[in-house]
């Protein structure tokens, strides 16, 4: 696949999951935010079947464990020249699930699948709102993570995380897993202590680095590719095919977990855990 075509096909898959419009225009977040107030807090619990979601567009999403064995998510409105009542964050109950989003445009709706405005979304010296999440969940609850200009950072969880942006890196480690990760302008760095019931696992990125850390008894089918870096592993792989330093298929122990990794601009390592 082409680099551009790779391109389109990740911001296709990444704004799917946060924001569907009829037109959205971004600018990059304000490096020199001089005000911000904390304009959201939300407590609960999650049954073991429920995944906390957050869907945000501007800003990045941090997550961390929680000691008091309760969901706990602090939303910043951060600005220098915009409105920050412009921006709505909204919590709302699905099922077994939890959907907390920041909405940038009026009438907007949020729920599992992203963000859904009809209307259009610019941001400018004048409407420069940025939302900041910062979320700690208890053990084994799992999270679904998507922003489009900001960073997502995840430390110390035990289960299941997805993480999706466009512009911004992606750190997540989980004792548990599986991880799964997407972005197209920035870095995948992914560690897990298990892949779960994972049958496939999908990094995509066209600008930035991948790489992985699995458990050492970690077994897979394996597609690894770049066009501008290396591959390189610490398993020991059967190889399928022609061996390439920038296109790696073939086999780690049983096989039993599908892993595709793939960026333009960067280089693909696994990694063996302890």
């Amino acid at each position: 696949m082409s680099s551009s075509m790779l391109s389109r096909s990740l911001i296709g898959a990444a704004l799917l999951g946060a924001v569907t419009a009829s037109s959205f225009v971004t600018s990059p977040l304000a490096a020199q935010d001089s005000r911000r107030e904390t304009a959201f807090t939300w407590s609960g619990s999650l049954p073991s079947s429920g995944t906390l979601f957050i869907k945000n567009v501007n800003g990045g999403v941090e997550v961390e464990r929680s000691t008091n064995g309760r969901v706990e998510v602090v939303g910043e409105k951060r600005w220098r020249r915009g409105n920050p009542d412009d921006v709505r964050i909204q919590q709302v109950k699905s099922g077994d699930n939890v959907v907390i989003c920041a909405l940038h445009t009026e009438g907007a709706t949020c729920d599992e699948r992203g963000i859904r405005s009809e209307r259009r979304t610019r941001w400018n010296d004048r409407n420069d709102v940025s939302v900041r999440f910062v979320v700690k969940v208890p053990e084994g609850t799992r999270v679904d993570l998507a922003t489009v200009n900001g960073g997502v950072e995840v430390r110390d969880v035990t289960t299941e995380v997805r993480a999706t942006t466009v512009n911004g890196s992606i750190t997540a480690r989980s004792a548990g897993g599986p991880v799964y990760a997407k972005t197209v302008n920035g870095s995948i760095d992914v560690s897990m202590g298990s892949l779960g019931r994972a049958d496939d696992l999908e990094y995509e990125t066209v600008n930035g680095a991948i790489t992985l850390e699995f458990p050492s008894n970690f077994g897979a089918e394996l597609e690894l590719s770049t066009v501008n870096g290396r591959v390189s592993t610490d398993f020991p792989i059967t190889v399928s095919g022609t061996l390439s330093a920038r296109r790696l298929r073939g086999t780690v122990g049983d096989g039993r977990t599908r892993v595709r990794a793939s960026t333009v601009n960067g280089s693909v390592t696994l990694r063996k855990g302890r």
